[in-house]
């Protein structure tokens, strides 16, 4: 099986599957494991130190630190920036932002890679939040098409569909990317499209779902850094990421949140809470 660009596209078998569950799990833990630090006035340099840390605490080494000369362990992406955003000790979080980070590990040689939405702060304007919430709604949305005997198109259809009946626009320059050994692999995966079109879904296939939503219009522009992707607009963006793996009936997401942490407002234990109070 070959995917539009003629790429081959690898298929997993059950062994396979355990392997990326466990890096997709540590993942998702990782995004757990920030949750209470993300607050007004931290450093995104120092949620990206975080991050770098539990990572190589628990076995695994963070993927995109050095991947086509990319400097940190995460892309923390506030507001505007649709994603790759740079973390930095300069750049603070402030009460109101809405922001994506997203990470990606490798353990044992396989890869996880997910990321989600968090509200800083308690003041998040009634735009922001329907956005955040509508853009998660479409990735399950483009979860829930991803099984065999469907194509492609079908999971581009349901979110852009869905993205579009809500006044938004979905970001065509980024998709979503086949994974597993490799990091970028074996289908893109677009989050528009006509139902029926495209490769057909067969089990074994193994790729994220990750669509970028945005306010206003779906342009943007990578700022002088080369990473950094901004809309056109100044329009807030959003996004959320599953990796997921076609099965006999349907699909298995791999980075499901350890903690039961699936949209903002995330609700925290109060020694979870009590932990970010110390180490930030």
């Amino acid at each position: 099986m070959v995917d539009r660009a003629g790429r081959r596209v690898p298929l997993h078998g059950p062994e396979e599957f355990e392997a990326l569950h466990k890096a997709g799990r540590l993942a998702a833990a990782t995004l757990d494991h920030i949750t209470p630090h993300v607050r007004p006035g931290v450093s995104t340099g120092h949620l990206d130190k975080l991050i770098e840390a539990y990572m190589r605490d628990h076995g695994a080494i963070p993927a995109t630190i050095g991947y086509n000369g990319y400097p940190a362990a995460s892309c923390i992406s506030p507001n505007h920036v649709v994603n790759h955003g740079i973390p930095s000790d300069d750049k603070r979080l402030a009460e109101g932002d809405i922001v994506n980070i997203d990470v990606t590990v490798i353990l044992d040689g396989w890869y996880g890679d997910t990321s989600r939405m968090y509200f800083v702060g308690e003041k998040i304007g009634v735009k922001a939040r329907n956005l955040v919430d509508l853009t998660y709604r479409a990735m399950m949305a483009g979860i829930a098409a991803a099984k065999p005997g469907n194509t492609l198109g079908d999971i581009g259809f349901a979110i852009q569909s869905l993205v579009e009946a809500n006044r938004c626009s979905v970001v065509r320059d980024f998709g979503g990317h086949g994974i597993g050994r490799v990091f970028h692999d074996a289908p893109h995966i677009d989050h528009f499209g006509k139902r029926g079109q495209g490769l057909k879904l067969v089990p074994g296939m193994v790729f994220t779902i990750e669509p970028m939503v945005n306010a206003g219009k779906a342009d943007v522009k990578i700022l002088s850094d080369g990473w950094t992707t901004v809309t056109r607009d100044r329009s807030l963006s959003a996004q959320f990421e599953h990796q997921v793996g076609i099965t006999e009936d349907g699909c298995e997401i791999f980075t499901l949140s350890p903690a039961g942490l699936t949209q903002p407002p995330y609700a925290l234990p109060q020694e979870a809470l009590a932990q970010g109070e110390a180490l930030s």
